[in-house]
């Protein structure tokens, strides 16, 4: 039934509808503030995995025979 399910008409109507409902003026400050957004999500997202990584103990390795496994 859906087989062509987007065609590039249905995307030209999208937009269309868009610049009537928000106006030529108003889709560059969306587009900014979205692309800010992104942005800030980004970093967000790369500080979250940075504060992540070093859950390891920072100074000797594992499995030096100085952790209380050693007397086994």
């Amino acid at each position: 039934m859906l087989r062509n399910g987007l065609e590039p008409w249905h995307l030209l109507v999208v937009a269309v509808v868009f610049i009537a409902l928000f106006g030529s003026k108003k889709l560059p400050d969306m587009a900014r503030s979205l692309g800010k957004s992104a942005r800030i999500l980004k970093s967000e997202a790369r500080a979250m995995r940075s504060e992540e990584e070093p859950a390891a103990p920072v100074g000797s390795p594992p499995g030096d025979g100085s952790g209380p496994a050693a007397g086994r």
